[in-house]
């Protein structure tokens, strides 16, 4: 019976050395494959924190370049504001220029209507200054040969005077009119011998100068 008892127990001693052997061979095998895996994750770990960092990194960036833009942003939109409202002041200056211009043009416009009246009145003038001239020539003319009439009319009564006051030339010349009777002399007949035409409305214009 002790032998029974001493071959079962070293059985279950045997047994149980047998499972702790597998059993500390398992927990060696899952310790190591806890290793491997723990190391597995630190090394991804490590691998997250890298691609973190970097991303950080990038992150920080692409915050700076967002920074920037929107510094340029601001900037380009203070420069948009300032050129619109220098398009904005161009145009009513240009909206004021053109008025001007249409004033401009129409004041040209009056101008030179002005002027074509102008020239138009002064050539009427001239054409009646080259009238007046002509009609002043004419007159000067016809004025000239009045005077020379009047002189030579003048001493032709002179001499005519002359002979009334000479007692023979005189009776001579009663004697050629008692021989030779005149006709009866009208007052077309002397202005004809005066070589005057007289107008209907009282002027007269020299004919000829005998």
């Amino acid at each position: 019976m002790k032998l029974f008892l001493s071959i079962a127990l070293a059985l279950a001693c045997a047994g149980l050395t047998i499972a702790l052997v597998i059993t500390k061979q398992d927990d060696n095998a899952r310790h190591e494959l806890d290793l491997n895996t723990l190391t597995d994750y630190s090394n991804r770990l490590d691998a997250a924190q890298l691609k973190i960092a970097a991303h950080e990194e990038t992150i920080l960036i692409v915050s700076n370049s967002l920074v920037e833009s929107q510094a340029a942003s601001s900037a380009l939109s203070n420069r948009l504001a300032q050129a619109q409202a220098a398009i904005a002041l161009d145009t009513e200056q240009i909206t004021n220029l053109n008025r001007q211009v249409a004033q401009m043009a129409l004041e040209n416009q009056a101008a030179s209507q002005r002027l074509l009246d102008l020239t138009n009145q002064v050539a009427g003038l001239t054409s009646k200054i080259a009238l007046t001239e002509t009609n002043l020539a004419q007159a000067n003319k016809e004025y000239a040969l009045l005077e020379t009439r009047l002189r030579r009319d003048v001493a032709e009564r002179i001499v005519v005077e002359r002979k009334f006051n000479n007692l023979p030339e005189l009776q001579a010349q009663l004697q050629r009119l008692k021989n030779n009777p005149a006709q009866q002399i009208s007052a077309e007949g002397i202005y004809a011998g005066l070589g005057i035409e007289v107008r209907a409305d009282g002027s007269f214009r020299v004919i000829s100068l005998d």
